[in-house]
């Protein structure tokens, strides 16, 4: 079971402790950024929890072409690189197409493949070719055990910092479950496995227009996710969800955080405790 790297962080087994990927869905603005990597890292440091900042640039695959999508890569990776230098936290973005990798990998630490894209050759190649740690989101439609062809791309380009994202599964229309046996499955193949809370919450599609969601369940699919044994936990959280330019419907209000945050790490303490997510994979 390796490690991963992300800048000066370790996440896997030879952390010791829980990782936060979180920020808003899509970097609306630089004020809006900073309040939530200030808030969040504060919030980190008081649970000793690691932390890295995550914003969107663009949103490319958008329910609607009439959809927000961002402020686009110059602006998106200039707050990201404000976050970077004035919080002192790594941050983290996702790409859409080959050409974004090399562009994104001189300011973010963590590149991440969209889980609508984690079968993509040519983005996977192009992202573990940057020599930053990977972030590859299980696709809504892909069985846990598939994710070694996505590992096998990465590591095919000489790339072994791979984290593997559970982000739900397509289970109906506009319908989105978790089974959990994909966590201890996925790290099995070798890789930390980190738990996406808040799209595991999304209804794809079903908000007329953009994608619905049910945010009064993220806390807890994040509780049970720790029970069952991961190395990161993803949240995109908002000041003010029901305003959000994206994802309003599944994040996490910004007040709630350290309330879930405290609990989750008091959970991953126990289960680490006990032998930690290995061990619970093993059995």
């Amino acid at each position: 079971m390796r490690s991963a790297r992300i800048g000066p962080l370790v996440v896997g087994p030879d952390a010791g402790r829980l990782t936060l990927i979180a920020g808003p869905c899509v970097a609306e603005s630089r004020g809006l950024c900073l309040e939530v990597a200030v808030a969040a890292s504060a919030i980190c440091r008081r649970l000793g929890v690691q932390y890295v900042f995550k914003a969107s640039f663009d949103k490319a695959n958008r329910t609607s072409g009439c959809a927000y999508r961002g402020p686009g890569l110059e602006k998106g990776l200039s707050i990201l690189a404000e976050v970077r230098e004035r919080v002192g936290v790594p941050v983290c973005t996702d790409i859409h197409e080959p050409r974004q990798a090399a562009l994104v990998a001189s300011t973010v630490d963590l590149v991440q493949v969209p889980a609508f894209l984690c079968r993509q050759t040519d983005l996977l190649t192009a992202a573990a070719r940057t020599g930053r740690c990977v972030n590859v989101k299980k696709g809504q439609f892909m069985a846990p055990m598939d994710m070694r062809h996505a590992i096998g791309k990465v590591e095919a380009a000489g790339n072994r910092d791979i984290i593997l994202t559970e982000r739900g599964v397509t289970f109906g229309y506009n319908t989105l479950v978790v089974d959990f046996t994909s966590l201890p499955l996925m790290r099995g193949l070798g890789y930390p496995v980190c738990m996406d809370a808040t799209h595991a919450v999304q209804r794809p599609g079903a908000g007329d227009g953009q994608s619905g969601g049910n945010r009064r369940f993220v806390a807890h699919l994040a509780r049970a996710a720790a029970a069952v044994g991961i190395d990161a936990l993803f949240l995109e959280v908002h000041p003010d969800p029901e305003r959000a330019l994206s994802d309003s419907a599944s994040m996490l209000p910004l007040a709630g955080l350290e309330a879930l945050l405290s609990d989750v790490a008091a959970i991953d303490a126990i289960v680490r405790a006990a032998g930690g997510p290995a061990g619970l994979a093993e059995e």
